[in-house]
């Protein structure tokens, strides 16, 4: 992969701080060059709309063909990528995470689209900060999320309509678990995924999450969600029994860090202001070990 500059590494170099495995080391080595070019791919186009862009992003707009001062204007930004990602599939890419996504494309026929999908997402993301209802934010993760699972599939060759409508399940479950546990962070981004709907069920007020720690309403409005993410899990979970090998344990992986990062939710009381609660490596462990039984 051509990523030896300080930018691109510090894009990758994220993955560890995933709540799942992006690419473990026992998965085969071209399995796990592949995965961390789409996790590249991925990292950083959240990291453009998101505004996290190492070094403000001066030097990536420089690559995506804008003037640095650029950088800071985050549709822009998304557009010049765009234009960068097609030249994935027609050109040669600018960008050097772009450019390592270029061989994975190829040998795997990907298509435009799942990629395509993690740019729109961003692009909503600047401007819809709210979400009125449920159906609304998983909308949203269809482009978010999903997108994701789907390229883990095509890369293995495994994918099929049932695993994808299992994936689809898994992976909006972890975007939705992210969001608990980011509530207090996205909210200083002017940003809320907790859908308005069940906000007024609970009598939560925007102003409540501004708090400090959470108040009881605002934590049964997360032990809600909590709730409907775990349901999202079940339902994906016998996509690590349809398959075998190396493979089963990494979908595993996702999976059981999605119980563990709920777990870490439950075990803070529900709390997401006071602190953003995170799976521990043994809790990890464990949830993998528990889905590998129950899937096998």
């Amino acid at each position: 992969m051509v990523t030896g500059d300080a930018e691109s590494r510090a894009v990758l170099d994220k993955a560890a701080r995933e709540n799942f495995p992006v690419a473990p080391v026992f998965l085969p080595r071209a399995w796990r060059r592949d995965l961390m070019a789409v996790y590249g791919f991925a990292r950083l186009v959240d990291d453009i709309g998101d505004g996290d862009l190492a070094g403000g992003g001066r030097e990536d707009a420089l690559r995506l063909g804008l003037s640095a001062d650029s950088a800071d204007d985050r549709l822009a930004m998304l557009d010049a990528f765009e234009a960068d990602l097609n030249r994935v599939f027609d050109g040669t890419p600018r960008h050097p995470l772009l450019l390592a996504l270029q061989p994975t494309v190829r040998r795997h026929d990907l298509s435009p689209e799942p990629f395509l999908g993690l740019i729109a997402a961003n692009r909503q993301d600047q401007r819809v900060r709210r979400y009125a209802t449920y159906d609304d934010l998983l909308a949203y993760c269809e482009l978010s999320a999903n997108p994701v699972g789907r390229l883990v599939l095509s890369i293995t060759g495994t994918s099929t309509p049932e695993r994808v409508r299992r994936s689809d399940a898994v992976c909006t479950a972890l975007q939705i678990v992210e969001h608990l546990q980011d509530v207090a962070e996205d909210l200083g981004r002017d940003r809320i995924y907790l859908p308005a709907e069940d906000m007024k069920r609970f009598s939560v007020e925007e102003a409540d999450l501004a708090a400090a720690t959470a108040g009881a309403q605002v934590r049964a409005l997360v032990a809600h969600e909590a709730e409907r993410a775990g349901y999202l899990l079940d339902e994906g979970t016998p996509l690590v029994g349809s398959v075998r090998g190396r493979l089963r344990l990494l979908l595993a992986g996702f999976v059981g860090g999605g119980r563990a990062a709920l777990k870490a939710v439950e075990a803070a009381g529900y709390d997401v202001l006071a602190v953003s609660p995170k799976a521990t490596k043994p809790s990890l462990l464990r949830e993998v070990g528990s889905t590998l039984r129950r899937e096998g």
